[in-house]
């Protein structure tokens, strides 16, 4: 053997050593998110010398020219130094309602409305959707019942599931019919059912609501009462929705709602007497009315 191969051998050896120490202190080091050793390691024994001094050059250079601080002066991170202004003019101009938007009689921008809808919350947007249905655009008509037909089986089901939850004796009772009935409310308030559907769902509500009341009435707000309410008196039940106005007086007797639903039931029950022992007490009351109320009171008288 002669001294250059000798050497060599050396060499070679002393390389393939380096590389398996550097191995183990990877691996004794525990770096499990980061493989990158094995390749380094691989290549300095498949490439002995020019291997470690490449990725000791690398790091030499990383060092000197990749490790000075940012001048991050001129650069804005914090929201509070940024103010944005747009116009609310520049934003009306880009908005219609839906129910505009079905009388444009240009199908191209009527589409491209629908799209903009449907991209959005459409769980708030199904009464207008349904009135696209009589678009005279098919196309359009087409879309907006596939839209309508999915998100009234997606409350379909999970409504199903959430009421079963809420009648079970082993599941938060309180907790799911308190977000089962503003759910159902917020669909239901639409009239996007058959009649016969809606009464339905409307009986239902009104076990979900009984459920909460009995488990935990405090978690029953005077928005709740209201919704419950009026859906009952859409329907025509004016027993259970004369329930709920009286659970209503006595847990929120200072509510605007609480007074604008009974005003609602006793009118449109007939009972004329009640209608206006509640108008006399909402007089009296220190509750502040809005337009709205105002304007319901002037249509009732």
């Amino acid at each position: 053997m002669t001294g250059q191969e000798f050497w060599f051998i050396i060499l070679l050896i002393c390389n393939t050593l380096a590389a398996l120490l550097y191995l183990l202190w990877n691996l004794l080091r525990k770096k499990e998110k980061s493989r990158s050793f094995l390749y380094r390691t691989v290549i300095m024994i498949l490439c002995p010398v020019t291997g470690p001094c490449f990725f000791l050059l690398s790091f030499v250079l990383l060092k000197i020219f990749f490790t000075r601080p940012v001048d991050l002066a001129d650069v804005i991170f914090s929201k509070e130094r940024v103010s944005t202004f747009v116009h609310a003019e520049e934003n009306e101009r880009n908005l219609v309602p839906l129910e505009e938007a079905i009388e444009i009689t240009d199908t191209e921008n009527l589409r491209d409305m629908m799209m903009n809808v449907v991209r959005g919350d459409i769980q708030k947007s199904l009464a207008a959707i349904a009135l696209a249905l009589n678009s005279e655009d098919t196309e359009t008509a087409h879309y907006a019942a596939s839209v309508l037909q999915d998100a009234l089986n997606d409350f379909r089901m999970n409504v199903q599931k959430q009421y079963q939850m809420a009648l079970s004796e082993e599941a938060d009772q309180a907790g799911c019919a308190e977000v089962l009935a503003q759910y159902m409310d917020q669909v239901l308030a639409q009239h996007v059912f058959t009649d016969m559907e809606q009464k339905n769902y409307v009986k239902m509500m009104d076990q979900v609501c009984e459920v909460l009341f009995i488990k935990d009435r405090g978690r029953m707000t005077s928005a709740m009462y209201e919704a419950v309410s009026l859906r009952l008196l859409e329907i025509e039940n004016f027993e259970d929705c004369q329930k709920w106005c009286e659970r209503a007086a006595a847990q929120y007797p200072n509510s605007l709602a609480t007074y604008s639903c009974q005003l609602k039931l006793y009118f449109n029950s007939g009972q004329k007497k009640r209608f206006f022992e509640v108008l006399e007490e909402l007089k009296n009351s220190l509750v502040v009315l809005d337009s709205e109320t105002l304007e319901l009171i002037r249509v009732f008288l």
